[in-house]
């Protein structure tokens, strides 16, 4: 099973949609700014945060860099 096929039946299990391309291709960049600029482990936290306050994935790219532009 590819990285598609898990995140729709995790989605399905869910009740929602998985992302769209343009959607994953944001989650990834949320996820790697927080990863560069501090620890690994923050990739994962970061964009669960983010959903959790329900800010939209531009918006949350944006903070998540300017956050690694203050270190």
């Amino acid at each position: 099973m590819n990285a598609n096929e898990w995140l729709a039946a995790f989605a399905e299990r869910l009740g929602t949609e998985p992302p769209t391309t343009e959607e994953f291709k944001r989650i990834l960049d949320v996820a790697g700014e927080a990863a560069h600029s501090s620890e690994r482990v923050a990739a994962p936290a970061a964009t669960w945060v983010a959903a959790r306050a329900g800010v939209d994935l531009d918006e949350a790219l944006r903070i998540a860099r300017e956050i690694g532009a203050s270190d």
